[in-house]
């Protein structure tokens, strides 16, 4: 009964660890995204995503009916590649973490500013994958507005 005791005690421990591992390295490929971003480097941007990621944005029209966006991630590493004046600051703060093996979410308040003007602000809801090279984004989506920004 002992020993049955203290296997469970050990790998009780040994998952813990290994799940804030995971926890790390997901929260090291969110960042790694965003110094791409503010970096300009679509090389390392693009680095970050899995192949078939899915970009996409809930808002509301005119009429204050919701739509969903899907926006080409393609277009989304060719507009951070591309040489503009400002840096892309989009500043976030850590949300819970859910992992289940190969596969985590995370949701994330942000704060968006071009140079140091803030532009907008609203949730990131991540899906990511756990492959061989690391983890990887595998779905974005978030929300945006001027006003009422999560903490």
């Amino acid at each position: 009964m002992k020993k049955l005791f203290i296997l469970t005690l050990i790998l009780t421990i040994s998952a813990k660890a290994f799940c804030q591992t995971d926890k790390d390295d997901i929260k090291k490929a969110i960042n790694t995204m965003f110094d791409a971003m503010r970096k300009s480097d679509s090389t390392t941007l693009r680095s970050t995503f899995a192949k078939g990621l899915v970009f996409q944005s809930v808002g509301t029209k005119k009429d204050g009916s919701t739509v969903l966006n899907t926006e080409s991630p393609e277009g989304f590493i060719k507009q951070i590649g591309t040489p503009h004046k400002e840096i892309y600051d989009e500043r976030i703060t850590y949300g819970d973490i859910k992992v289940d093996g190969p596969l985590a979410s995370m949701w994330t308040p942000y704060k968006f500013y071009l140079g140091q003007q803030f532009s907008h602000c609203g949730v990131n809801f991540f899906q990511l994958m756990k492959t061989t090279e690391g983890w990887k984004i595998i779905y974005i989506v978030d929300t945006r507005r001027k006003d009422n920004c999560p903490e």
